[in-house]
C-alpha cells in the first residue's frame, strides 16, 4: 500500500481555513455559494454583527433573528449555543465591542421568547454570563451582572430541574468585597455584586425546584457581603465633608442598594428560614467586634425587625437571647451591645416580641443580671480577683446592669396585664428574702452580692410595674406577690425600702395621679392638682379589706426608720395620697386619718430615738397629708381645724411643716424641742367633727397601733422583745373586758425568751415529723403503707361507732313501749331505720 502523498496536510489546512472563514464571515465578504452552505440560524446570527463594532447591533437583522426564533423555537438552543461560541472567541481575542453586541442580542432573545425550549437557551446564556464574570475586566463583570439581573426579572413558564446558581452566589459575593484600586470602579463592581445577589434571591427564593438559597452555605456568603457594604457605606458617609458635596455621590453609593436588597431578602424569609438569615448577622457582628459600637448593630436589627413578618419577631428575639447566653463570659461592652439591640428590637416587635416563652425571656435577662453582679464583685469572669482591671470592669458591668433593667422594662411593656402579673411574680421569686434564702446560686459573691441582686431585681420590678394598670387589684396583686414585697420595706437598707415604695406607687396609681404628689407641700386648694378620682369599686374594697392593714403598717414602720431620708418621706406621702384617691372608701379614710395621727404620736415619742430631722419630717408628713385628706372629705369643720393648726405652726414652729423640712438646707432646731398645745392635731377634735358627718366615731377615737408579725424577725428589726411587749400592752389596753379580767401572769424577759425558744423548738419538731412522714411514704414498701392506712381507717370506724352509740337516744316508741320508771332505761336503743311509723306518717 503506497504511503500518503505529502500534500495531504496542506489540503487539510486549506479546509480548516475555509471553515474558519465561513464561521467568521461578517457582512457579505464571502461568495453566495459558500454562504448558502451554512445553516440559516447561523447566517441570521452572523448578520446582526456589523463590520465595525462601534456601529452597534444591526436592529433590522436582529428583528429577523427574533422572528425566526419565535417561528422555529426548536432552533433556539442552537442559536444560544452559537452565540455563546462566538462570545467566547471574542472574549479570548479581546474584541469587546462584539462581546457587548452578543450580550445585547441574548438579552433581547430572552425577553422575547418564552417557549418550552427556553431552558436549553438559558443554559447557553448562563454559560456566557459566567464567562464574563470570570474575566478580570471590570467592564465585562458589570456587563455580565446586568444581563443576569435582566434574566432574573423574567418569570419562566417551565421549571428547571438541573440549574445551579452556586457559582453566581460565590462570584457576586466576591464582587461585593472588591478592593479594586480605583474607588469609582470599585464602587461600580460592588454595586454590580449587590444587584447580582438580589437577582439570585429573586430567581431562587420562590422556586421550590431550585437549590435552597436559605441554606447556611449560601446565607453565610450573601448576608456578610451585604453587611460589609452597609458598614463601608457608614464609614464613607462619616468621612464626607458636607451633605452638599456628598449628595451626588450618595446616588452612586451602594448603601441604599444594599439596604433595599437586605430588606427584600428578609421580607421573603419564611418561618423556618429566619434562623439561617439571622445567624450570619450575629457572626458578622462578632467577627468584626461591632457590638461595642452599638450603632451599626442596632441599625442592622432595626432593618431585620422592620423587614421580617411581624409574627416571626419572637424568633429573632430568641436568637439574640441565645447569643447573649453564649457570650456570657465575654466583655461587658459586648454583652451591653447585645442587650441594647434587644431593647430596640423589643420596642419594634411590640406584642409579638416575647412569643410563647414569656418567662424564659425574663429568666435569661435575670440570669445575665446576676452574672454581671458576680463579675463586678469578683473583678473577673472566672471568679478570681484581678485588681488591675476591677475598676474598669465594675464601671462597664454597671452600665450593662442598667441596660438589662431597661430591656426588662421594655419587654414587660409589650405584655398584657395578666402576663405582666406573672412576670412580677416570677421576678419576686428570684429575689433573696432576708432570713429565708440568704444567697442566690452564684460564684460566691457573699452578702454584698445578695444585697446588689436584691437592688437590681427590685429595679427590674420598678421597670416592669411602670404604667401597670388593672381593674381588679386582687387578681393582679395576689398575696404571693404583695407580702414578700412588703417584707422588703422593713429592711434596714434605705435603697431597698425606697425601691419597694416606688413599686407600690406604680401598682396603685391607675389614673396618672402620681406626678401630682411628687412634692410634699401644704396646698390651700387641692383643685389645682386636678386629681382624677373615681368611685371605689367592689374589688378595690375587697383589696383594702384584705391588705389595707398591711399597707398602713409598712407606712408607719417606714416613717419610724432612722435611716429614712427626704426621698423616702416624699414617696410615703405620695403613697398616702394615692391610697386616698385610688382605693379609699369611708372606712379607709378613717384608717388613714388614724394612721396620720399615729405618725404624729410617733414623732412626739421619746422612746424611738429618732433624729431631729426624722421627727420634723414625720410631723411635716402628717400635716401635709391631713391637709390633703381634709379637703378630699369636704367636711368644713375638719378643714378648719387642720388649717388652724397649720397656721399656728407657720407662725411658731415652721420646722414642723414640709416647706421648711423638705428643702436642700432645712432649718431645724439643734436638739429635739417639746411640741405641744395648738401646734398638734387633736384626735378628739377630729373625731368630734367627723362624727357629725356620719363617720365611725368609735373607730376614729381608737388610736392606730400597727400589728406586728413574724416579718420583723425576717427583716432584722432591732428589738423583738420591744415588739412583743408592745403587742401585749396594746391587747391589754384595747380589751373591753379589762376590768373583769383576773390579774395576768407577770411577763418578764425570761418569759419572753422561753416563749420564743419553745416556739422555735416546736416548729423544728413539727418540721422533723413532717419530714419523717414524707420519707416513710417515699421509701416504705406498698404493703406496709396499705396496712398503716387500713389500721387508721379501722380505728376511725371504731371511734365513729362509739360516737353513734352514745348519741342515739331511745325515741318515743310507736308500738307503745315506754320507760318502766325514772332512772330505768330501755334495754336497747332502737335505731331509726328499725322504727315502725304509722301509715299517716309515711308518704
Amino acid at each position: 500500500m503506497p504511503l500518503p502523498a505529502p500534500d495531504v496536510p496542506a489540503s487539510q489546512r486549506l479546509a480548516l481555513d475555509c471553515r474558519t472563514l465561513l464561521d467568521h464571515r461578517i457582512g457579505k465578504g464571502v461568495c453566495g455559494c459558500c454562504g448558502a452552505l451554512r445553516p440559516r440560524y447561523k447566517r441570521l446570527v452572523d448578520n446582526i454583527f456589523p463590520e465595525d463594532p462601534e456601529d452597534g447591533l444591526v436592529k433590522a437583522n436582529m428583528e429577523k433573528l427574533t422572528f425566526y426564533a419565535l417561528s422555529a423555537p426548536e432552533k433556539l438552543d442552537r442559536i444560544g449555543a452559537y452565540l455563546s461560541e462566538r462570545l467566547s472567541r471574542d472574549v479570548a481575542r479581546h474584541r469587546y465591542g462584539y462581546v457587548c453586541i452578543a450580550m445585547e442580542a441574548l438579552d433581547q432573545l430572552l425577553m422575547a421568547c418564552h417557549c418550552q425550549s427556553i431552558n436549553l437557551f438559558v443554559e447557553s446564556f448562563l454559560k456566557m454570563v459566567r464567562k464574563l464574570l470570570e474575566s478580570d475586566k471590570p467592564n465585562l463583570q458589570i456587563l455580565g451582572t446586568n444581563s443576569f439581573v435582566k434574566f432574573a426579572n423574567i418569570e419562566e413558564d417551565t421549571p428547571s430541574y438541573h440549574r445551579s446558581y452556586d457559582f453566581f452566589v460565590s462570584r457576586f459575593s466576591e464582587m461585593c468585597h472588591s478592593s479594586y484600586e480605583d474607588p469609582d470602579i470599585r464602587t461600580k463592581i460592588r454595586m454590580a455584586g449587590i444587584k447580582g445577589l438580589q437577582g439570585v434571591v429573586r430567581k431562587t427564593v420562590n422556586d421550590e425546584l431550585q437549590a435552597n438559597i436559605w441554606d447556611p452555605q449560601h446565607m453565610d456568603k450573601i448576608v456578610p457581603s451585604l453587611l460589609f457594604n452597609l458598614q463601608s457605606g457608614e464609614r464613607t458617609e462619616s468621612r464626607s465633608p458636607s451633605p452638599l458635596q456628598a449628595s451626588e455621590k450618595e446616588k452612586e453609593s451602594p448603601v441604599e442598594l444594599t439596604e433595599r436588597c437586605f430588606r427584600e431578602l428578609l421580607g421573603r424569609a419564611a418561618y423556618g428560614n429566619i434562623k439561617n438569615a439571622v445567624t450570619p448577622v450575629l457572626m458578622h457582628l462578632d467577627n468584626h467586634s461591632l457590638w461595642e459600637g452599638k450603632t451599626f448593630a442596632v441599625r442592622c436589627f432595626k432593618i431585620i425587625m422592620y423587614s421580617i413578618q411581624s409574627q416571626h419577631s419572637h424568633l429573632v428575639i430568641q436568637q439574640l437571647l441565645g447569643h447573649l447566653d453564649a457570650n456570657s463570659k465575654n466583655s461587658a461592652t459586648v454583652r451591653a451591645g447585645i442587650v441594647e439591640v434587644l431593647l430596640e428590637a423589643a420596642a419594634i416587635a411590640a406584642s409579638g416580641s416575647v412569643g410563647p416563652t414569656v418567662l424564659e425571656v425574663f429568666n435569661t435577662l435575670l440570669r445575665q443580671l446576676r452574672l454581671s453582679v458576680d463579675y463586678e464583685l469578683t473583678g473577673s469572669y472566672d471568679g478570681s480577683t484581678n485588681i488591675g482591671t476591677k475598676i474598669i470592669k465594675a464601671h462597664e458591668e454597671r452600665q450593662l446592669q442598667e441596660a438589662v433593667i431597661r430591656t426588662i422594662g421594655s419587654f414587660a411593656n409589650t405584655l398584657p396585664t395578666y402576663q405582666r402579673s406573672e412576670v412580677m411574680l416570677f421576678i419576686m421569686g428570684k429575689i433573696p428574702v432576708p432570713g429565708v434564702h440568704l444567697a442566690l446560686p452564684s460564684t460566691g459573691s457573699g452578702p454584698e452580692g445578695t444585697r446588689m441582686i436584691q437592688i437590681m431585681l427590685l429595679k427590674s420590678l420598678v421597670q416592669v410595674t411602670a404604667g401597670f394598670q388593672t381593674t381588679n387589684m386582687l387578681t393582679a396583686l395576689p398575696s404571693s406577690f404583695l407580702e414578700p414585697l412588703l417584707s422588703f420595706s422593713l429592711t434596714e437598707d434605705p435603697e431597698v425600702r425606697l425601691l419597694v415604695l416606688q413599686i407600690l406607687l406604680s401598682l396603685i396609681d391607675r389614673h396618672d395621679n402620681r406626678p401630682k404628689f411628687s412634692n410634699i407641700s401644704i396646698i390651700s386648694d387641692i383643685s389645682v392638682l386636678k386629681l382624677k378620682v373615681d368611685k371605689c369599686s367592689r374589688q378595690d374594697n375587697l383589696f383594702m379589706k384584705k391588705h389595707g392593714q398591711q399597707l398602713y403598717r409598712h407606712i408607719y414602720l417606714g416613717c419610724k426608720e432612722p435611716s429614712s431620708g427626704r426621698q423616702h418621706y416624699e414617696t410615703l406621702f405620695a403613697l398616702l395620697g394615692l391610697l386616698s384617691v385610688e382605693l379609699a372608701n369611708e372606712e379607709v379614710v378613717v384608717d388613714l386619718i388614724r394612721l396620720a395621727l399615729a405618725l404624729q404620736d410617733l414623732a412626739l415619742s421619746t422612746d424611738e430615738g429618732l433624729p431631729v430631722f426624722n421627727r420634723c419630717a414625720v410631723h411635716a408628713l402628717a400635716a401635709a397629708y391631713l391637709n390633703l385628706i381634709c379637703q378630699l372629705t369636704t367636711v368644713p369643720a375638719f378643714c378648719q381645724h387642720i388649717h388652724e393648726v397649720i397656721e399656728v405652726r407657720q407662725k411658731e414652729n415652721p420646722y414642723l411643716l414640709p416647706e421648711d423640712v423638705f428643702v436642700d438646707n432645712p432649718k431645724l432646731p439643734s436638739s429635739p424641742e417639746k411640741v405641744e398645745g395648738d401646734v398638734l392635731f387633736l384626735q378628739s377634735k377630729i373625731t368630734e367633727v367627723l362624727g357629725g358627718s356620719g363617720y365611725n366615731t368609735d373607730r376614729l377615737a381608737t388610736p392606730y397601733v400597727p400589728q406586728y408579725t413574724d416579718e420583723d424577725r425576717l427583716s432584722k428589726r432591732k428589738s423583738i422583745g420591744e415588739t412583743i411587749s408592745l403587742q401585749v400592752e396594746v391587747e391589754s389596753r384595747n380589751s373591753p373586758e379589762k376590768e373583769e379580767r383576773t390579774p395576768a401572769e407577770e411577763i418578764t424577759f425570761e418569759t419572753l425568751k422561753n416563749a420564743i425558744v419553745d416556739s422555735v423548738g416546736m416548729e423544728e419538731q413539727e418540721r422533723e415529723r413532717r419530714r419523717q412522714v414524707v420519707e416513710k411514704f417515699q421509701k416504705a414498701p406498698f404493703e406496709e403503707i396499705a396496712a398503716h392506712c387500713g389500721a387508721r381507717a379501722t380505728l376511725l370506724q371504731s371511734k365513729l361507732n362509739q360516737i353513734f352509740e352514745i348519741t342515739i337516744r331511745p325515741p318515743p316508741s310507736p308500738s307503745g313501749t315506754i320507760s318502766s320508771g325514772y332512772g330505768q332505761n330501755q334495754s336497747r336503743s332502737v335505731p331509726i331505720y328499725e322504727m315502725k311509723f304509722p301509715d299517716l306518717c309515711v308518704y
